[in-house]
């Protein structure tokens, strides 16, 4: 770590611990056990709203852990913490229970922010009902169930009454401004850049709109083997991230300028953006349980996963440590 660089973190955490957050880079006691392993991987890729994996750096310093930022594209994330080439992420729910349903070894820590998705449509489309008959782009399997979820919340069909077409992430935008594609489900940043370029109109925005908004759509997940032989770490380490979360929603145009800086994102006014917009103390009032219920309800019901939601949340969660945290970190 550079001198610049670690001067720059310890500014957030002096500019958090003055808006009142009151986050001391020492962990919260000192009774409490050594991590096992001070090792502990986690992914390096240009998504801004997990941010707090990479705030987290001085904070997770100070909890004993020495961090290994690994690089990659944000859609192998989660294939690199079922391979157990990482240990910790942070996911969409109803990503990690697609996975989990066919057997991945991964657990889910706690909830970090709800949020992140619009479904933006061509203009002239006001609604998720006007979409019967249309195209819908979506750039991988998780994004589809999504708007199935969408869909079928308001009486749709996804499978007869709209076709759900492949559309990589980088192309959503040019091709809703051209036609080819009626919606688009977008993810940070696409939904700011295409707000900012004058492309479609936002018909849900999760951030906002219910039933979304009530639940975590970014959520801390493990892997099974890293979480059971490193319960120490593993609580250390989450800590670490829910007060980067702190940091990232108190200071969000001084995080993204010092993440733009340091090379991992690249776009400073859409990142930006992002996090002004995401509710980051959400993990203190949202119930971690309940929001992975929610969702395998409905992916049960729509049939994209077969295990019943009632296997998935016992052999999936791991919920002692996020409850330890409300009450020590309770402000």
């Amino acid at each position: 770590m550079s001198d610049g660089a670690d001067q720059d973190r310890r500014q957030l955490l002096r500019a958090a611990t003055a808006a009142g957050l009151g986050l001391a880079l020492a962990p919260a006691s000192a009774a409490e056990p050594p991590p096992e392993s001070r090792r502990i991987r986690l992914p390096r890729h240009a998504t801004a709203c997990v941010a707090p994996l990479w705030i987290a750096e001085p904070l997770l310093a100070a909890e004993g852990l020495d961090v290994e930022y690994v690089p990659m594209e944000a859609r192998d994330t989660h294939a690199a913490l079922v391979a157990r080439r990482i240990d910790l992420d942070i996911r969409a729910p109803f990503v990690a229970l697609l996975a989990l349903d066919e057997g991945a070894p991964i657990v889910a820590l706690g909830g970090i922010h709800a949020g992140c998705y619009e479904l933006m449509a061509a203009r002239g489309v006001k609604s998720v009902r006007e979409l019967k008959g249309r195209r819908i782009g979506c750039s991988d399997r998780g994004r589809k169930a999504f708007v199935s979820l969408m869909l079928a919340h308001v009486g749709l069909d996804p499978a007869s009454d709209v076709t759900l077409v492949d559309v990589p992430s980088h192309d959503g935008a040019r091709r809703l401004s051209e036609g080819a594609i009626d919606a688009y489900l977008g993810f940070p940043p696409e939904p700011q850049q295409m707000r900012a370029a004058g492309i479609g109109t936002s018909i849900v925005n999760t951030t906002l709109d219910r039933p979304w908004s009530q639940y975590f759509c970014c959520q801390v997940w493990g892997h099974r083997d890293y979480v059971a032989a490193n319960p120490a770490a593993t609580k250390r380490a989450l800590r670490a991230l829910l007060k980067a979360a702190e940091i990232c929603g108190a200071e969000p145009e001084r995080t993204a300028r010092s993440l733009v800086d340091r090379g991992i994102l690249t776009d400073y006014a859409n990142s930006a953006a992002t996090l002004k917009e995401l509710p980051y103390r959400r993990w203190r009032d949202y119930d971690s349980a309940d929001s992975l219920r929610f969702y395998a309800l409905r992916l049960y019901e729509a049939g994209f996963i077969k295990s019943t939601p009632q296997k998935l949340l016992a052999q999936g969660t791991d919920w002692r440590f996020i409850e330890q945290l409300k009450r020590e970190m309770k402000t």
